[in-house]
């Protein structure tokens, strides 16, 4: 089979297109036909030797969807001809930037008939992260106001539409290119992230609605631009989640802003996901329902994976980059 491998950390340019032989599944896992697989920055953390080592050579991506074609000895409840996605592969295991992959069967689950496996092989990462954050972390109720910094990207656009779902009032900020879809997709307000007035725009909003001193949850993606931010326009009581940051180096500048309220911060990764399956039953769900959509911003072939990943980091879209093997 065709698959995407790097034998050397580097840059995008150590991915290669080889072939290779097709996995037999171990006893607990499902060799799946891949349709898509998400481009991630994570993939790219892997890549580049950023998060922790692993043998050589390897196939990149943590997200996939397709059929699945074999399933291992002990595997119940995936039979052959199944549509499938799932996520949290490419740590331990070879990843989805492949014409096939051997996944463990708790990272997968069925896929409704009536969702695009293009844009389920899309959804893992970016909605197990966006469902752990706000579901499990931040227990967003309704009629609280939650605020998605970087709402056009993978994670951001997902979770407008779960805070939606959940009853929410959402605040966003994102280039005002995005502004019109995000608002399509349940954004009650939308802001321009580069606007000097940031703080007062996001305080405004927020305390027009009733009985709130400000925002209830944040999901923040970028910890080192926002966390004193986050502070300073939380509600009493507020919940942020940090998903990412660009500088490891995050601190508040005035941590008293935060214990005057009682601010609680939750730092979280995707990867510490206890039972994957939970929240990929329940996305498929909304996306089955028509709730969630996966916005596909570009496809790519499996030669072309060295430019998704240059793409994901570098360039400014909305929704998702998703390599399609039969390309």
């Amino acid at each position: 089979m065709r698959a995407v491998r790097y034998h050397d950390h580097g840059g995008p340019d150590v991915l290669t297109t080889e072939e290779i032989d097709d996995p037999t599944p171990d006893d607990e896992e499902v060799v799946v036909d891949v349709h898509a697989a998400g481009v991630n920055p994570v993939d790219t953390y892997f890549r580049d030797g950023g998060y922790e080592p692993f043998s050589l050579p390897m196939v990149p991506g943590t997200d996939f969807a397709g059929e699945v074609r074999e399933t291992g000895s002990a595997v119940k409840g995936f039979a052959s001809g199944d549509r499938v996605y799932g996520t949290g592969i490419g740590r331990e295991h070879y990843g989805g930037y492949a014409e096939r992959v051997a996944v463990p069967s708790d990272r997968l689950v069925t896929l409704p008939d009536s969702v695009d496996t293009t844009a389920a092989g899309a959804a893992g990462v970016a909605g197990v992260t966006a469902w752990r954050a706000l579901v499990d972390h931040a227990a967003l109720e309704p009629g609280e106001t939650c605020l998605v910094h970087g709402g056009s990207g993978g994670v951001g656009h997902v979770a407008v539409q779960l805070a939606a779902a959940a009853g929410a009032r959402v605040l966003t900020t994102a280039s005002p290119d995005y502004h019109d879809r995000l608002a399509e997709l349940g954004a009650d307000a939308v802001l321009d992230y580069l606007r000097d007035d940031l703080a007062d725009a996001v305080q405004e909003v927020a305390s027009a609605g009733p009985g709130t001193d400000g925002v209830d949850v944040i999901l923040d993606h970028r910890l080192d631009d926002y966390l004193q931010f986050d502070a300073d326009v939380a509600a009493t009581g507020a919940r942020v989640v940090g998903i990412g940051e660009s500088d490891p180096a995050v601190g508040l500048e005035n941590d008293g802003v935060a214990r005057s309220k009682d601010v609680s911060y939750q730092f979280m990764s995707m990867f510490n996901t206890p039972e994957f399956r939970v929240p990929l039953a329940r996305l498929a769900q909304l996306m089955d329902a028509g709730d969630l959509t996966i916005d596909i911003a570009r496809e790519y072939g499996l030669d072309e994976a060295g430019d998704a990943q240059r793409a994901v980091l570098e360039e400014s879209f909305l929704g998702k980059l998703v390599l399609v093997p039969e390309r």
